[in-house]
């Protein structure tokens, strides 16, 4: 029995074969990231993946949870701008990147999966681990191609070799419309592997030009060309990038940008957007919108979209759906500019007037809401009222404010989709400083493996983008509805990154909304807030992360100021 379990073993393998061809294309290509995880049907791109990256020719990521797995290549993207491999086995192991795939598909994000199946003849007679894959992901995938498992022909190499360019093509943009999720669904029979026999590339490929995901503007010129006239403010949501401020500054308009948008800075930025949209004399004088990006913060800004008389212009570079609130748009572009009239009329007496009435009451709004636990403290010596500042309980206004000024260019500000990236919305002032978040679906899902990949490619040697460290800032549901991310077996990369935990009890997000005025307590508790006791110390300490606790402002300026060195848990109890 010996012999023959060894003769099975050194079998040449198709699998094999084949999985070199793929990788080989994908590492000329350009893709640097590959995330695996565990399976027996995928051995032979997990083992060729294990070759490369020996060979240092791509960076290898292995997690044992595909809902991780899924969302660490979105993040590694959103930093990137490239896609990530993702090499999983059959069965539910395809079905769990479903979540990380929707999200990609919605925020237009680059991702690539390898998902090994069982043959032909292995379908549809209930061969274990084997389902439908192909096509699991509808809409969401740009491409979806089952291929047929190899069987040793000589023109296969090259098959593999056109595979990995369409999936390419596709899952960047060059092919469809808008970056999102391709799907090579690639059957393998036994053997599953045999011993690597072909040449693999060493070090990493050159990438000259690395963009970043939805980063606005448009490389055609401009399509459509604004006039003056109107009055005119510029919206940017998740995603919207620099072009949206520019757009706002040429055209001398209130530039109302989301936390996320990365157009959150620069002198026409309105913090205070929300309230001023509800006033007469300046929301209620608006009579243009530009949009770019996907906002999905705030209520006030598909009111204004819907109201009559207001004319609504879409901008988004790509895409397969346009943003477009009560169906009240009434024009879509790829690009835009202002022209030279418009230009002109910004610097004009009139064009100041409206821009300088939105900036002026805006931070005059700024100064009057303005927290007393955001005033410097006298290096000289603190009063008894700085100090009870100091041991004050900390509140959300407290932790926003606190983890955006510890955030600087070098560093990466992730924000989960919990009521603290809509504080933060509320009241941080500009910056120019990367801000990502998963708004694509606006889930709580995959917070914490996002980060990791915007960690891991943004300290990626030996051209690390950033030198900073990852901030995640989520509130507890979030946090563990991913607590799985947390693990890093050994030998994996253990980056820079502090995931803020801000504890409140749990679904503090439904006090503002309607149900909680006519919902009873007892129900809101159960259903909606559903809070959790968990010890955060001992969940650092089962997976190996370091572990903090600020209770206080002093605590916690003092863990932001101290930026970790490995991955790290910073606890923060909230004023409920």
């Amino acid at each position: 029995m010996p012999e023959k379990i060894a003769v099975k073993a050194n079998r040449k393998s198709p699998a094999t074969d084949f999985s070199i061809a793929l990788l080989n294309e994908f590492v000329r290509l350009g893709v640097r990231d590959l995330v695996l995880c565990p399976g027996a049907r995928s051995q032979a791109l997990a083992l060729v993946a294990a070759e490369l990256e020996r060979a240092g020719s791509i960076r290898l990521h292995v997690r044992t949870d595909e809902r991780s797995a899924g969302f660490l290549s979105v993040g590694l993207a959103l930093e990137s701008g490239l896609p990530a491999l993702v090499v999983v086995t059959s069965g539910t192991a395809v079905a769990n990147l479903h979540p990380a795939v929707l999200e990609a598909h919605h925020a237009g994000v680059p991702m690539i999966l390898l998902t090994a199946d069982r043959p032909a003849e292995l379908r549809g007679i209930r061969s274990n681990q084997t389902t439908v894959q192909a096509g699991l992901f509808g809409v969401a995938a740009r491409l979806c191609l089952d291929v047929p498992a190899p069987v040793g022909e000589p023109d296969e190499a090259g098959i593999a070799a056109a595979l990995a360019r369409q999936a390419m093509d596709a899952s960047t943009g060059v092919a469809t419309t808008a970056p999102g999720p391709a799907q090579l669904n690639l059957a393998f029979r036994e053997p599953l592997s045999s011993a690597l026999s072909a040449a693999l590339p060493t070090g990493l490929p050159a990438v000259t030009a690395v963009a970043r995901v939805a980063a606005g503007g448009s490389t055609d010129g401009p399509a459509m060309l604004l006039a003056p006239g109107p009055r005119t403010v510029v919206v940017a949501g998740d995603g919207a990038g620099s072009a949206a401020e520019e757009l706002a500054h040429a055209g001398g308009w209130p530039l109302l940008a989301e936390v996320s948008s990365g157009a959150r800075f620069g002198p026409n930025l309105i913090v205070h957007y929300r309230e001023l949209l509800a006033a007469v004399d300046l929301g209620g004088q608006v009579e243009r919108v530009i949009v770019f990006g996907h906002p999905t913060l705030s209520r006030e800004i598909p009111a204004l979209i819907a109201r009559d008389g207001v004319e609504t212009i879409v901008v988004a570079p790509t895409g397969l759906e346009w943003y477009n609130p009560g169906h009240a748009a009434r024009a879509f572009t790829r690009s835009i500019g202002v022209d030279a009239a418009c230009a002109a009329a910004a610097g004009t007496r009139a064009g100041r007037e409206w821009l300088g009435r939105w900036v002026m009451t805006g931070r005059a709004l700024a100064e009057a809401t303005a927290d007393e636990g955001r005033a410097p403290i006298d290096k000289r010596g603190i009063t008894r009222a700085e100090l009870a500042v100091l041991r004050a309980p900390l509140t959300r206004a407290l932790l926003v404010d606190a983890v955006w000024r510890a955030s600087w260019p070098h560093d990466r500000l992730v924000l989960g989709a919990s009521r603290l990236i809509r504080e933060a919305d509320k009241r941080v002032p500009g910056k120019k400083i990367t801000v990502l978040a998963n708004r694509g679906l606006a889930g709580i899902d995959g917070t914490i493996a996002t980060a990791l990949g915007v960690a891991l490619a943004s300290q990626a040697e030996p051209e690390p983008r950033s030198v900073g460290v990852t901030r995640v800032l989520l509130g507890d549901l979030t946090f563990l509805h991913d607590v799985g991310s947390l693990l890093l077996a050994p030998g994996e990369t253990q980056p820079r990154v502090q995931v803020i935990v801000g504890v409140d009890g749990g679904g503090s997000i439904f006090d503002g909304l309607e149900v909680a005025a006519t919902a009873p307590p007892e129900a809101m508790e159960r259903v909606l807030y559903t809070p959790r006791s968990v010890d955060l110390k001992a969940l650092a300490a089962a997976y190996g992360w370091d572990y903090e606790l600020a209770g206080t402002r002093s605590d916690l300026e003092r863990a932001l100021t101290g930026a970790p060195t490995r991955p790290a848990i910073l606890e923060v109890p909230l004023v409920r």
